[in-house]
């Protein structure tokens, strides 16, 4: 069972109780880096915010059939007040928790459903190459962006890029970044789809940049087209980090893209790079 999956069975099984990130991670035995990145790799959500969609999810439930005591289901969903309950599960559901339940039914509003795991891994992950990375500078085109969202923002990003790369100045060589970076608990990271430069003196503010250090990293080889990078991805995270007997390091990752990568079709592959620690 890997990490994504020990997470959803302890949220789906204490989903009652009060949880916290460390905690889930603790269980899943890995780092609470590594779990955001794994369980979001899995399924597309950061930890908590699918913790707070399934609560708020089956309080729905209980409304709709009739719930009496609304403050009783607010203190079970984990939030502090009658009014933080009301106020979270507005945003939401765009709809008021008394609503839910004078309508008494629920076809209206999307509820979050236990996700039940499947094999979304590919089959022919090959064994990494494991090199220490040369300290770089990236700049290019940058976001903040959610896992929920991210795989829907980084395409317009590298469009972007592609269009404004020309004006970067001091670029090193034809290579081009991915780069994740900053991310937080919540599951916001930064993406930069940029270049390396020699520095930053003379970069416009419109850019965003990242130093990347001098790292260790596991260098895996993604030979598909573009669009199945995220099965590779959960791969890697869920499945042969656990295995390896490493630790993800908390340092950036990132995707490289060489001459061989054509940004019209999407083919030729590219390199994921992964920071690890002993």
């Amino acid at each position: 069972m890997h990490p994504a999956q020990k997470a959803l069975w302890f949220i789906e099984s204490h989903l009652a109780s009060r949880l916290n990130l460390d905690e889930i991670a603790d269980v899943a035995g890995v780092s609470r880096f590594h779990l955001v990145r794994a369980f979001a790799a899995a399924t597309g959500l950061s930890v908590m915010r699918y913790v707070r969609a399934r609560r708020l999810s089956e309080a729905a439930r209980a409304l709709a059939d009739g719930a009496p005591d609304i403050l009783k289901l607010a203190l079970e969903a984990d939030y502090g007040s009658h009014e933080a309950f009301t106020r979270a599960f507005r945003d939401h559901f765009g709809i008021t928790p008394e609503a839910v339940r004078s309508m008494a039914r629920l076809d209206h509003i999307k509820l979050m459903e236990p996700i039940l795991m499947d094999s979304t891994l590919t089959d022919d992950l090959q064994a990494p190459r494991f090199l220490t990375s040369k300290p770089l500078l990236v700049a290019g085109i940058g976001e903040r962006l959610t896992h929920e969202n991210g795989g829907a923002g980084i395409p317009g990003q590298w469009q972007r890029f592609h269009q404004s790369v020309a004006n970067i100045p001091g670029r090193v060589g034809q290579v081009a970044y991915g780069v994740c970076c900053n991310g937080d608990d919540a599951g916001n990271f930064d993406y930069i789809a940029g270049v390396e430069v020699s520095d930053f003196s003379d970069l416009p503010r419109s850019f965003s940049r990242v130093r990347i250090p001098e790292a260790k990293y596991a260098v895996f080889t993604h030979r598909d087209h573009i669009s199945t990078i995220r099965r590779t991805i959960n791969t890697i995270w869920n499945h042969w980090l656990p295995a390896s007997g490493l630790k993800a390091a908390d340092a950036p990752s990132f995707e490289r893209y060489d001459e061989n990568f054509d940004p019209l079709t999407g083919n030729g592959g590219l390199e994921i790079w992964v920071p690890v620690g002993p």
